[in-house]
């Protein structure tokens, strides 16, 4: 008996917004936010907002457009952020448990199973709407599995290929014999929208992977999996439960009495850093992870990368296989999508298995905060 990857499953919100409609709400921003503080700027306390263009950020990532849960609140240049209003826990689905059952559907329709033939569910995203209880027993409960076992895990962009690795340990120890991976991502919520530098970064999904054990082969053989895990602050996110602490500790009686009160708890990077650390490794993991399996680079005829930046799938692949590599080898669907963190290897691989032969050898793999890598090796059946 083997483990596979059997099947995937996307979902992707209704709204869409191109990098020109985002370019004119942020400039908009700026010109209000310049003219505003006009006075503090030309006497050198503030510093003037620059403009963003399409053509600046197409270079920078590859991005054309993102899929958002919100678009109206995103492109207000007054508000800047998603808005969907509050859901009784209990009474109402959660809107991350809402995208992730979706998601899981397709998968198991993609599957031919149902949801009570499932032995456990790994939501495994970059950032929960809440602590507790488990988006993944949420969504459990909601399916209709009636056994089993459900639980939220984070590891960041790198949390699909170490979901994926739980999946297959948990398989293997017995827990069960078919695991679904959810990664849901509402990137929106988390992205500070009126910095320049990342304002175009992120967009909304939910992807799912249907794990199994069988004997007989389907989908892609899970091979070997090897995660790796480096503390770096250059990528964070530090929003979380004790900043009403924290806040009334600094003296701030009321989240209102701050222009801004979470503009630096949100997503924020070191990109030239993050590209020039974070590559290299990402590089040394794959080959490693190879040569450890006695596999050649030349082998490999797709890889499903982590959609964070497009000169950063470059030079991963031509690290791995060479400077001359196919590019098909490891296809981009970061122009439509953005950057879905976690799910954005699961969103590549959904969307991109056109010429993928039985006996192909294939790389999954993730990488993001933390630092976090994750690697899996899988083979077509």
């Amino acid at each position: 008996m083997a483990i596979y990857l059997t099947a995937t499953g996307i979902y992707k919100p209704e709204h869409k917004i191109s990098s020109d409609e985002l370019v004119t709400a942020f400039n908009t921003y700026v010109d209000n936010y310049n003219s505003k503080h006009a006075d503090a700027i030309a006497a050198g306390e503030k510093v003037a907002l620059q403009h963003s263009s399409s053509e600046f950020i197409e270079k920078a990532s590859g991005i054309k457009s993102r899929y958002v849960i919100d678009k109206k609140g995103i492109l207000d240049p007054e508000i800047m952020a998603p808005i969907f209003p509050a859901r009784k826990l209990g009474e109402e689905l959660s809107v991350m448990a809402e995208m992730g059952l979706a998601a899981l559907k397709d998968a198991l329709d993609a599957a031919g199973l149902s949801a009570d033939e499932l032995d456990g569910i790994i939501c495994a995203s970059s950032n929960f709407q809440r602590c507790y209880p488990a988006i993944a027993i949420e969504i459990q409960h909601a399916i209709g599995m009636t056994h089993g076992f459900a639980y939220d895990m984070n590891v960041a962009c790198s949390a699909a290929t170490f979901g994926i690795a739980q999946a297959v340990g948990s398989i293997k120890a017995g827990l069960g014999k078919k695991i679904a991976v959810l990664n849901i991502e509402i990137t929106s919520a988390h992205l500070n929208w009126r910095n320049r530098d990342s304002h175009f970064i992120f967009g909304d999904v939910a992807a799912a992977s249907i794990i199994e054990a069988l004997d007989t082969p389907k989908g892609y053989e899970v091979l070997d999996s090897k995660l790796y895990t480096q503390f770096s602050t250059n990528i964070k996110n530090e929003y979380g439960f004790m900043d009403r602490s924290e806040f009334l500790a600094a003296g701030t009686q009321m989240y209102e009495d701050i222009e801004e009160p979470v503009s630096d708890k949100l997503f924020l990077q070191e990109g030239r850093k993050v590209f020039r650390e974070v590559c290299p490794k990402v590089s040394e993991i794959i080959s490693t992870h190879l040569s450890e399996n006695n596999l050649e680079p030349s082998q490999i005829k797709r890889m499903w990368l982590h959609q964070a930046n497009i000169n950063m799938i470059d030079l991963i692949l031509r690290s791995v296989v060479g400077k001359d590599a196919d590019k098909s080898i490891a296809p981009v669907v970061i122009s439509e999508y953005g950057n879905t963190s976690s799910a954005s290897p699961v969103v590549a691989f959904h969307e991109t298995q056109d010429g993928v032969a039985s006996g192909d050898l294939c790389v999954m793999c993730s990488f993001g905060a933390g630092y976090s890598i994750g690697s899996v090796l899988l083979k077509k059946a």
